[in-house]
């Protein structure tokens, strides 16, 4: 029998083990009382804090080896968890930049030109359409182009008070919250900025957002690796990353730099998946007929090689180009060719994202450490 493997322990294990575990004096389980934070999984060994309210705490060793026990219990003996669980106190917890949002994507991509603009409006539009709460946040400070995509280049997001704060109020259309730099600038004029008034801008759009409650907020990201990837994972914590391509080469060669990015030992962020935009035209005249002129399935086949997800193909078709030219998204229209591809990639995203939430410990913030 010692020779079975046991089963992949997943946080939920953890936390199911938790919450038989009560805070003395009370009917509360630490789980309720949101004591348990940061899991953290790696084979057999589990590590997580235990975060008090105060540090004078008489029960801290009592509840410490109650939670061993307890996961030794629930989860396996196997489990090495002694030793690993850190004691925090509640003034030393780092309070969240966006505590109603669920889930923070990035969408990404290799380089310019593919599509990924494109591709972030109609994703958040499709999720909205799937009955999501979605927000999308224009990261691409040097080339702002939500506003025009979502047909609001004179509109301007108003202010608002929330409590003591100012906040800025976000537009919406088509069932999508949405901020852009590109409100705050002269559309004629190119921005030139430094590194880090890029990375305050977008610090800003964060934390200064009046997000409200989302299922999931959008981050269009500039195309390559820059100082505003790195602004975002150190400012918020990312759930996970899509990689935009087109079937070329050399768009492909790029890719496997962006992934490598996300997935480096400093930054951590998991890769949900990539999309192949611009996978093959079709005349609107012939529907039917498919010109694979960028190359057939490069996205799809770079996604089998590198272990990733594929979430789905996007053709070229002239809609996508008008919807994106005069401000109506083409997956608002759930029925067309493109709203139908477009549905498919936001189903995929939901599914990897839910995957990646049952295995995977919550993302932490990037902090960057110099010697």
């Amino acid at each position: 029998m010692s020779d079975i493997p046991r089963k992949l322990i997943v946080p939920k294990n953890i936390t199911d083990a938790l919450r038989t575990v009560k805070y003395p004096g009370s009917e509360e389980d630490l789980v309720t009382l949101e004591m348990p934070q940061e899991i953290r999984i790696a084979g057999n060994r589990v590590s997580f804090s235990l975060v008090f309210q105060k540090s004078d705490d008489p029960h801290i060793e009592t509840l410490v080896l109650a939670c061993e026990e307890a996961i030794k219990k629930y989860v396996g003996e196997e489990v090495e968890i002694e030793d690993n669980i850190a004691v925090k106190f509640i003034h030393d917890m780092e309070r969240p930049v966006l505590p109603n949002v669920k889930n923070i994507v990035a969408v990404a991509s290799g380089k310019g030109g593919v599509g990924k603009s494109t591709v972030s409006v109609n994703l958040a539009v499709a999720l909205a359409n799937a009955g999501k709460k979605v927000g999308l946040l224009d990261a691409d400070i040097f080339g702002p182009s939500i506003p025009k995509m979502f047909g609001a280049e004179n509109d301007r997001p108003a202010g608002v008070k929330i409590g003591d704060r100012e906040m800025i109020e976000p537009l919406e259309k088509f069932g999508v919250k949405f901020l852009s730099v590109g409100f705050f600038v002269d559309p004629e004029s190119a921005i030139i900025w430094r590194g880090p008034m890029a990375s305050n801008a977008l610090k800003q759009l964060i934390s200064e957002g009046n997000w409200g409650e989302l299922d999931y907020l959008l981050i269009d990201l500039p195309p390559g690796t820059s100082d505003i990837h790195l602004t975002l994972v150190q400012s918020v914590p990312v759930t996970g990353a899509v990689i935009v391509t087109t079937p070329q080469d050399v768009a492909l060669a790029d890719v496997i730099r962006g992934t490598s990015m996300f997935q480096s030992k400093s930054i951590d962020v998991p890769v949900l998946g990539l999309v192949e935009n611009m996978a093959w035209f079709t005349p609107a005249e012939l529907p039917e007929n498919k010109y694979y002129i960028f190359g057939k399935d490069g996205g799809k086949n770079l996604a089998e090689k590198l272990g990733l997800p594929f979430l789905g193909q996007i053709p070229i078709v002239q809609s996508i180009r008008e919807g994106g030219d005069y401000g109506t998204p083409v997956a608002a229209d759930s029925e067309s060719m493109t709203g139908a591809a477009f549905a498919e990639v936001a189903r995929n995203v939901m599914h990897r994202v839910h995957i990646r939430n049952i295995q995977l410990a919550p993302t932490k913030k990037v902090k960057i450490t110099r010697k």
